[in-house]
C-alpha cells in the first residue's frame, strides 16, 4: 500500500463503469499539487480510504470520490476540485477545467453524468458498488 500524504490526491472511482474509467485514465494533475493514485472502489474495498469513506456515509453510487488534503469531496464537488487540480493538457482536462472550474455548472451537470454513469453498467450488467449497505450491514445479519 502506498503511504498517504496529506498531499496526494486520491480519485475514488467505479472500475465498472467505462465513463469512469475514461476519466481516471484521462486525469492528470499539476505536479505541484502533488501525486494522483486512483482508486477503483470495486477492486479495492478493504482499502483505508474506502473505509473512510463509507465511514462518512459517501454513497458511491450517488458520486465519485477525491480526497485532496485530508478533505473529501463527492459528486458535483469532487467533479468541481479534479477541475481546478488539473493540468491544462490533453482534451481530457482542458475540457474538464472549462466546463467544471464553476461549481454552478458542476451541480447541474453532475446529475445527468450519474445517470449516464447508472445507463452505462445497467448496459453492461454491471451491478451497483452498494458501498454503504456494505459498511453497515450487521455480520451476522444474513443469517438472521
Amino acid at each position: 500500500m502506498m503511504e498517504d500524504s496529506t498531499n496526494d490526491v486520491w480519485f475514488v472511482y467505479d472500475g465498472g463503469c467505462p465513463v469512469c474509467q475514461i476519466a481516471a485514465n484521462g486525469l492528470k494533475i499539476q505536479k505541484a499539487v502533488g501525486t494522483l493514485n486512483l482508486l477503483d472502489a470495486r477492486k479495492d474495498k478493504d482499502h483505508p480510504i474506502l473505509q473512510e469513506i463509507n465511514n462518512k456515509g459517501f454513497d458511491l453510487d450517488q458520486g465519485m470520490v477525491i480526497k485532496f488534503k485530508d478533505v473529501y469531496y463527492h459528486g458535483a464537488d469532487a467533479l468541481n476540485i479534479m477541475a481546478m487540480l488539473g493540468t491544462n493538457r490533453g482534451w481530457f482536462n482542458r475540457m474538464n477545467y472549462l466546463l467544471f472550474r464553476s461549481k454552478l455548472f458542476a451541480n447541474v451537470c453532475y446529475p445527468l453524468m450519474r445517470a449516464m454513469r447508472n445507463m452505462a453498467i445497467k448496459y453492461k450488467g454491471v451491478s451497483k458498488i452498494n458501498n454503504l449497505r456494505d459498511s453497515k450491514q450487521p455480520t451476522l445479519q444474513p443469517i438472521f
